[in-house]
């Protein structure tokens, strides 16, 4: 796709559309994939306002999309913000839930209006995973699976499922929920960095749900960007460095090192990585309540138990 765009083209539907969700969009230099984002969502039913966070090392990204609109904000920090300009956004937004999409994604027409109608009907609602359909094919992300599978036991003032993990890009969060548990960790910056989030809405008292009848559509490409395994190794250790008990840490901490030794791809530097943030960890180290650690555990042995079962097909 081209990034010369004339945004008078693009269908914007007519009426009021749903004043309560705004879509918080982050992005680094692909303002092709962001213009067809941005399309799809000005294309909504809700008509939701757009935040985008322009994280980009020049105005390539700003001269495609400026006056698009989707847009009611452009945000351009000074540096790249990761996952925390996600925080940003949701600072800058005026309505009670806020949606996320990636420079990749957005929603399937309607999910925002019911995504709204249920945090409305369950007031202890804090985050809503919704289903990720893949490619033009709309294939079912592996994680819906998961999610849909999830042991936590059903919480009658909560809709659908209780997990504690999320993909990013495909969740409707409660905008009070997600500022007052802190929004993305600053320690994680990028990669693997909804688990933390989902512990920290729960430690809150906050109720994180898998709804199915939300849809989110993905369309990922290759950008030749390579660091995204080694982030995700590098944040799930300091994940359960910040969160979990020590010994959880340590084993976690123990199989990096091995992945390592064994000179698997990205874990040496996972590893460096690790230990040079693991001061700073240590420093905001908060371990979760007793109620939330005993549904990670429950979530642990349901993650084994599929690895366990992976291995002897």
């Amino acid at each position: 796709m081209s990034t010369e765009h004339a945004p008078g083209r693009v269908h914007r539907p007519a009426g009021p559309g749903d004043p309560r969700v705004t879509v918080a969009v982050i992005t680094r230099d692909r303002s092709a994939s962001l213009l067809r984002t941005l399309d799809a969502l000005a294309a909504l039913p809700e008509r939701p306002p757009v935040i985008v966070v322009d994280n980009s090392r020049d105005d390539t990204t700003y001269r495609a999309v400026a006056g698009h609109p989707a847009i009611a904000r452009l945000l351009r920090p000074a540096a790249n913000t990761g996952a925390l300009g996600r925080n940003l956004a949701v600072r800058h937004a005026r309505t009670p839930y806020v949606a996320f999409s990636d420079d990749d994604s957005w929603w399937e027409p309607g999910s925002l209006r019911r995504a709204a109608d249920l945090l409305d009907r369950h007031p202890r609602l804090g985050l809503l995973a919704a289903r990720t359909l893949v490619g033009d094919q709309a294939a079912e992300d592996p994680l819906n699976a998961v999610l849909a599978a999830s042991p936590l036991p059903p919480e009658p003032d909560l809709p659908g499922r209780p997990v504690l993990g999320f993909l990013g890009c495909a969740c409707v969060v409660r905008r009070e929920a997600f500022l007052g548990a802190g929004g993305y960790h600053p320690l994680l910056f990028f990669g693997g960095e909804e688990t933390l989030l989902a512990y920290d809405l729960a430690a809150a008292g906050w109720g994180v749900a898998y709804e199915p009848s939300l849809a989110a559509r993905h369309h990922p490409e290759d950008h030749g960007r390579t660091g995204r395994p080694f982030l995700v190794r590098r944040n799930h250790v300091l994940t359960t460095c910040l969160r979990r008990p020590w010994p959880v840490a340590l084993r976690a901490f123990a199989d990096l090192a091995g992945a390592a030794a064994a000179g698997r791809p990205g874990a040496r530097r996972a590893l460096k990585e690790t230990v040079a943030r693991f001061p700073a960890a240590l420093a905001r180290r908060r371990p979760l309540p007793p109620h939330v650690e005993h549904a990670a555990r429950l979530l642990d042995r349901e993650t084994s138990g599929r690895a366990r079962e992976d291995s002897t097909r």
